[in-house]
């Protein structure tokens, strides 16, 4: 679960993939940059030659994993990767993406997006099986599933597997002759397909990463498909229809960078219309607008142009406070927010003022900021969430905290402005979220707001 003191929830990973291109590797290494806001823990690629899979991951950001890394040793002309951030299984080296083992005889490596929500039962059963596992992470009971799994074509015997888990998986596979992409029935979370040339092919967790390899986005993978990627070409395969989908809406809120396409919308226009949406919800009058960035910056945009509210610049982020900042003084719990939010005061000074974020998951960091803008002269704080409230954990491959620890599970909404300090405080509606998307909320996750989760959570 989500680490103390962490305020924000946190995608599991990123996943990617390049079939029949010369610069595989290099390809993936920038593929995984442009999807680092999907996991700071670990990082890892594989490649092959067409005879042998080569291997090379570590734990912390791309940039130290492969920091003077010799990209001769990757050579071939395909490869997968992977930016992981711990939920099931520990930070441990053991845990870090892809995974590579020898299936039957066969090299094979498999990066997963998501969680299994039988894992446990699945763990338990293989190891009675005389299973031994390697690490902690639910992935690798895919490669356990397979190895036990016979058959002439390796991606062709997968669908089998997959009749056993259940949860969230977007995966993307690497043997030395084919690469697949695989995406859940209910289709969790984002995967998509994109090309280079003629003949070189690409999956995503984000379109983000298909435009720094100068890749053209094709389509999603379609959940319950299953997208053999060989010399031979593209072959689909559907295996398994589900009417029920429930694509994870909070990809939409904070998760997925915003120059992405996902789910079909551009992340960017969704935010700023959440914004808007919730000015008109709960207007109220001030004299600027602004965001919490960069979370809140988007929706901050469109709350100011649907108010006719000037939107300013009111707090400046540094973006050079790293991952492993410790504090100059431990006494002080409000030092990490300090150091890396600072008001500009002249600008605040004797203001009304409305604070825009995307989420609000225990309110510390609220309470913080809040009275960082108090402490910089703001007459007035309103406070406004571009999502509906958090009251429950995710199961399908998000870090949140436990239940007692989402303050809207067990604090009104006038509690929760007491405790952060602000004038007043108010979420954008579940109903004008899905308005603001264009689609109801038959097609989307949205547990950790309504509490209805689309499968049985066993684990």
């Amino acid at each position: 679960m989500l680490k103390e003191n962490d305020d924000v929830f946190h995608d599991e990973c990123g996943v990617f993939g390049i079939w029949n291109h010369p610069e595989s590797a290099e390809l993936t290494h920038l593929g995984l940059f442009a999807m680092q806001h999907r996991g700071q823990e670990s990082a890892g690629i594989v490649s092959t030659d067409g005879q042998d899979l080569k291997i090379y991951k570590n734990l912390g950001l791309v940039s130290e994993v492969f920091d003077q890394f010799n990209w001769s040793s990757l050579k071939g002309k395909a490869a997968i990767g992977h930016v992981r951030y711990s939920t099931t299984g520990q930070n441990l080296l053991m845990n870090a993406q892809p995974l590579k083992a020898d299936v039957r005889g066969r090299p094979l490596a498999v990066a997963h997006n998501g969680n299994l929500t039988n894992s446990k039962e699945l763990r338990e059963n293989l190891q009675k099986q005389g299973a031994l596992f390697q690490g902690t992470s639910d992935t690798e009971i895919f490669l356990h599933l397979l190895s036990r799994i016979g058959g002439a074509n390796w991606a062709k015997t997968l669908p089998q597997t997959l009749e056993w888990v259940q949860g969230a998986y977007s995966l993307v596979w690497l043997g030395a002759d084919q690469m697949v992409a695989i995406r859940d029935p209910m289709g969790f979370r984002p995967l998509v397909l994109g090309q280079i040339g003629d003949s070189s092919y690409v999956v995503a967790s984000e379109t983000c990463a298909l435009d720094l390899v100068g890749a053209k986005y094709i389509r999603e993978i379609e959940p319950g498909e299953m997208l053999i990627i060989s010399n031979q070409g593209l072959e689909s395969i559907q295996f398994k229809n589900d009417s029920k989908k429930a694509r994870c809406v909070f990809e939409m809120i904070y998760f997925s960078r915003s120059d992405s396409y996902v789910f079909g919308h551009s992340v960017y226009e969704s935010r700023k219309k959440f914004g808007a949406q919730l000015a008109k919800e709960f207007p109220v009058e001030a004299d600027m607008v602004i965001p919490v960035p960069d979370s809140g910056v988007a929706a901050a945009i469109g709350y100011a142009k649907a108010s006719g509210i000037a939107f300013e610049w009111g707090i400046t982020k540094n973006n050079y406070v790293g991952r492993t900042f410790i504090q100059p003084l431990q006494g002080s719990r409000d030092q990490g927010v300090r150091i890396k939010l600072n008001p500009q005061m002249n600008l605040l000074k004797n203001k009304k003022i409305i604070v825009i974020d995307d989420s609000l998951v225990r309110g510390t960091t609220s309470k913080k900021i809040i009275q960082l803008l108090r402490e910089a002269g703001a007459k007035e704080v309103h406070l406004r969430i571009a999502s509906p409230a958090t009251k429950s954990p995710c199961y399908y491959g998000v870090d949140t905290p436990e239940k007692s620890q989402l303050v809207a599970s067990h604090k009104s909404v006038d509690e929760i402005r007491k405790m952060v300090g602000a004038d007043t405080l108010a979420y954008l509606s579940l109903e004008g979220m899905f308005e603001s998307l264009g689609e109801g909320p038959a097609g989307f996750c949205a547990a950790c707001f309504d509490e209805k989760y689309p499968t049985r959570v066993r684990d």
